[in-house]
Formats: C-alpha cells, structure tokens, sequence
C-alpha cells in the first residue's frame, strides 16, 4: 500500500513543431519533439518511481535492464537513453513513456516463462516509444487538456477497485494517479507496437513467437477471472476504462501469430532457465512495503497497524488506499496516512484535508489511540460541498491515518454503519501473530514432481483454488502438464 500518490500528468509544451517519424520516416506535427519527449519522460519517471517504487532487488534490475538495452540496441531510435525498470507492483502490467523510459511489474513477471518472453514484452513497449505513439497522443489530447499521461499498454487490470460513490472522497486525499491511465492507444498503434517488437526480437536473436505466449498469458488472466467469479457466484468481471477500448487479447493473439509468422529463422534457446534463476526469490502478489492482505486481515509492517474486515466483506490493497468493503461493494471503510502538511492536531487534519461547513466531532479511542471521528459537511477539490464522515487516529510512531466513511448513497452508508464501526474498531498496532502473517510471499523454482500440481497446492499459501492458481503461474492454465523434474514457479 502506498499512500496519497502524485499525478503522472506532464504539462504539454506551448505550440507544435513538425518532426520526422523515426519508424515510418513521414512528417507530423507534433507538440512534443524528441527533446521534449526526453525531458517530459524524466519528469513523469520521478512520479512512476513515487507511485509503485522500484523493486529492491539491483540483480533482477540489471538482468531486465540488459535485455532491454539489447533490444533498443536494435530499434529505430537507439541513440535515445532508454531505461528499463522492474516496479514493486503485483499488477499484471507494463507501460512506456515517451522519451525511452520503460516499465513491466513484478507481478507480470511472475507470469511470464522464459528470456524471451520477457523480451516480447520489452519489445512492444519499446515499439510505442520508437514510433512516437505518446507523443502523438499527447498531440491529439492537447485540444482535450489531458496532458501527457503514463501509458498503459500490457495491463491485464481484471477487476474494478474501490467503492462506488467513494470518489469524491478519495480524491480529496489523493492527487488522480489513475488519471494517468485514462487514454488508451489506438488498435493502430497496438498493432504497430506489435509488429515493431517482433522486428525488435528478431533482431536479437529472440523468436518473435514468444509474443504470442504473452498474449495467451494475458487471456490466461482473463479466463482465471471469469472461472473464480464464477465459482463465487458472481457475474465474470469486465473490462472498464482504457483496457475496453484495447484490441481483445483474441485479436491480437490472431495478428501476433500472423505477424510472428513471418519470421522463418532459426533462433537461439528462449532462455527459459536463465529466466526462472533471475526471478527466484522475487516476492509474489503484494510486499512488505506496500502491506499484505491474508484472508479478512490486512497487515502493514512498516506502518505497524493491522485491520480486521467484518464477515462477509473483502480488503482491497490499492496504490492510492486501503479498502474493506461490504459484500454489496457498495459502502467500505477508506484508510489513508495523513498527508504531512494536514496539521498536527485532528482537529487540524479535518479542516485542512475536508474544509468542513457544519457537522460535529466526537473524541473516542482505537486500538488504544487516541482518535477523533468527524461527521458532516465539507468541501471537496472541487468545493462542491459533500457529505464527509471520517476518523482521524493517531497511530503508531506518532502517525495519522484517516478512516473515511464512503457509500454509493446515504442508504447504503446508514445500512453499513454498524459494520463500518467494527471495521473501524479494528484498527491496530501490529501484534506479534500480526507480523508474523505479514510476512510476504516469493516465489521459488522447484523441480516438478511425478504426483503434479496438487502436492504443491497442499503446503501452498494461496488461498482459494491453490492447485488452479499454480497452473495460472506457470502457464498451463489452459491445458499441458510440465514433464517431472521440470523446474516450475510455486509460492511459499
């Protein structure tokens, strides 16, 4: 969990400028040329590295980096200062900025099987930066003001976060680092960045198949979704915001097998072994630093709390808060560290972060903390005034958190309050037991044994359909069977 994140916007730079495409050699005008790319790139990199983090791990950074290196070696535009980074995210995700600044997640990685695999991933997003694509976009959103926005490109985002009506709130807190993902890229550019990766992957001795194997991870993902929604009884989740306008991972799994086809040489090993080594020990799903979810509890060593979600409800673990809301995904409890400059005194905190109208305070104590809860109205960002509910708690190590009542509607806000009350009194320093369910997952390469997935699946800390879950990671979800002795990912 990381706390009140910046926006990824870049200011656009005043008039245009025409400059000649790298990959298709034509004019275009642009607001953005390759000095400003570089330099809007650099900007908006501080805010990634603000908003995910880096993985701590500087070997599986400098293996990553050097496939990247290698493939831009070989693109239209390798004289730019690419950089390759692995973030601390367990999202299944990869993105590019413009000006040669690229990104896959952990939580990609553990999905994906070999060198090469990776490098296709590497591939295509190096395709949007050496085809201009954000700049280009950036271009046709200057008349929208949207400005230059972190590009999301391979992400398999599978279910909808937070609780409907709970906006206003959140965003009083937060400054929109989702608004860095509202724009997508055009099927054309897709398809482009496709074709551009699998040149790249050729190039460097790679086989541009392995592009497809991404894409069927990716609808793997998609299958894995829809199979546990199911199994709960709920409708298959579906695909909202920019990832409904991308190509279908059906259509491009198509195009990619007819693009990849068309290279006929011989290529060196995929680098399957070399790829298992480097991402042994990578931690799996979510980290110490960001706070893990086990079961209703949620656990933050560094923060030293822990909360508890009523029966029935689900914790959700967010870049921007942590979530525990109600079976109807209608009302959940909102909890945010305070922002540094709110004040020193609840007080404080509650007329600089809310700007409350009317209402009353009430102090009361949590987990032995002093607190203060807040109920009334206050102005949003906007200054729409809005009604505001809201705990402030003083917490370990002198830190404040804010415990934000949010609801589609105040019906659904007065059917929940009870629970949102226990949910609220949940709130904790961590206990011994506490730190040690905190611990995170990593993943770890074992030799696949003759009695098959569901040895694993006994001893496994996966909740759920552990078994169902194992194939998920090692990409025979779909069908297959690793042979015995063959290295395979589990968690532990």
């Amino acid at each position: 969990m990381r706390f009140l994140p910046i926006a990824l916007a870049a200011a656009l730079l005043a008039g245009c400028a025409t400059v000649t495409n790298p990959v298709s050699g034509q004019r275009e005008l642009t607001v953005m040329d390759e000095r400003s790319e570089i330099a809007e790139g650099r900007k908006a990199h501080e805010e990634v590295l603000k908003e995910y983090g880096a993985y701590p791990n500087p070997r599986l950074q400098a293996y990553v980096n050097e496939i990247g290196q290698r493939l831009a070696g070989q693109s239209h535009r390798k004289n730019l200062p690419w950089h390759f980074t692995v973030l601390d995210s367990p999202e299944i995700n990869a993105f590019a900025l413009p000006g040669g600044y690229v990104y896959v997640t952990r939580g990609l990685m553990a999905y994906l099987e070999s060198e090469a695999d990776l490098a296709g991933v590497i591939g295509h997003e190096i395709g949007h930066v050496t085809a201009r694509h954000g700049a280009q976009r950036a271009t046709r959103q200057q008349t929208a003001g949207l400005g230059v926005l972190a590009a999301t490109i391979l992400g398999a985002v599978l279910e909808s976060r937070g609780v409907t009506g709970a906006t206003d709130l959140a965003g009083s807190l937060s400054q929109g680092a989702a608004a860095g993902y509202i724009a997508s890229y055009s099927r054309d550019q897709e398809s482009q960045a496709d074709k551009l990766g699998a040149e790249y992957l050729a190039r460097v001795n790679y086989d541009p198949k392995n592009m497809v194997d991404v894409i069927r991870v990716l609808k793997s993902q998609e299958q894995f979704a829809a199979d546990t929604a199911r199994a709960a009884g709920r409708s298959p989740p579906s695909q909202a915001g920019w990832l409904a306008s991308h190509p279908s991972n059906d259509k491009r799994l198509q195009d990619i097998v007819q693009i990849a086809g068309q290279y006929k040489g011989k290529y060196d090993d995929e680098g399957r072994s070399r790829y298992l080594k480097a991402i042994d020990g990578m931690t799996f799903g979510e980290s110490r630093e960001q706070g893990v979810t086990r079961g209703q509890h949620f656990y933050h060593e560094p923060l030293g709390i822990a909360l508890t979600a009523p029966a029935g409800w689900k914790v959700q673990n967010t870049p921007e808060v942590v979530a525990l809301i109600n079976a109807a995904g209608d009302a959940g409890l909102l909890v945010h560290v305070a922002p540094p400059d709110a004040g020193k005194t609840h007080e404080d905190i509650i007329r600089n972060v809310f700007r409350p109208e009317q209402g009353r305070t009430e102090k009361l104590a949590l987990g032995g903390f002093p607190a203060t809860h807040f109920a009334g109205m206050g102005k949003n960002r906007q200054g729409r005034v809005q009604g505001v509910e809201v705990t402030v708690v003083t917490g370990p190590a002198s830190r404040n958190f804010l415990l934000i009542y949010g609801a589609k509607d105040a019906q659904a806000l007065q059917r929940a309050r009870g629970q949102l009350k226990e949910a609220e009194a949940s709130f904790r320093a961590l206990t011994g037991p506490d730190s040690a369910a905190a611990r995170p997952w990593v993943l770890k390469t074992v030799p696949y044994p003759r009695s098959g997935f569901s040895q694993f699946a006994r001893t496994s800390p996966l909740s759920g359909n552990a078994e169902r879950e194992l194939r998920l990671i090692n990409g025979v979800y779909a069908g297959g069977e690793p042979s015995p002795g063959q290295l395979v990912k589990v968690v532990e």
